[in-house]
């Protein structure tokens, strides 16, 4: 089964559920799925910032299992983790492997890997 991530609510949802829960099972190769993607919104962009722990590690695995890292364009252009513009902008001072987008960009990247199921954290 394949399943992609969206992490879209305010509090500790990257930092603890990635971080803690998902991330570390990811890395040991028991998490049970393949992911193919993970979305973040709002603050969740934050862990994906160049020398943020959870996100250099999250980077690494991203890369070894093909995962998609996207954050919204919207959200990490307001956050100083883009430049451009919203629709047309690139993932800036963030760790390797990810990119800004929007909906249809996400829709697309999954075209060719498409999840089962998308969980939204």
């Amino acid at each position: 089964m394949k399943v992609a991530y969206i992490f879209s609510t305010s509090g500790h949802t990257a930092d603890y559920k990635l971080g803690q829960m998902i991330l570390p099972q990811l890395e040991a190769g028991v998490h049970g799925v393949e992911v193919v993607g993970m979305m973040f919104f709002d603050d969740n962009n934050y862990v994906l910032r160049k020398g943020d722990p959870i996100g250099e590690r999250l980077s690494k695995v991203a890369a070894e299992q093909n995962i998609l890292l996207m954050m919204c364009d919207r959200c990490a252009l307001s956050r100083g983790l883009a430049v451009g513009e919203p629709g047309n902008c690139s993932a800036s001072g963030v760790v390797d492997n990810v990119v800004a987008g929007c909906f249809p960009a996400l829709y697309g990247a999954l075209a060719g890997n498409p999840p089962d199921h998308i969980i939204t954290l």
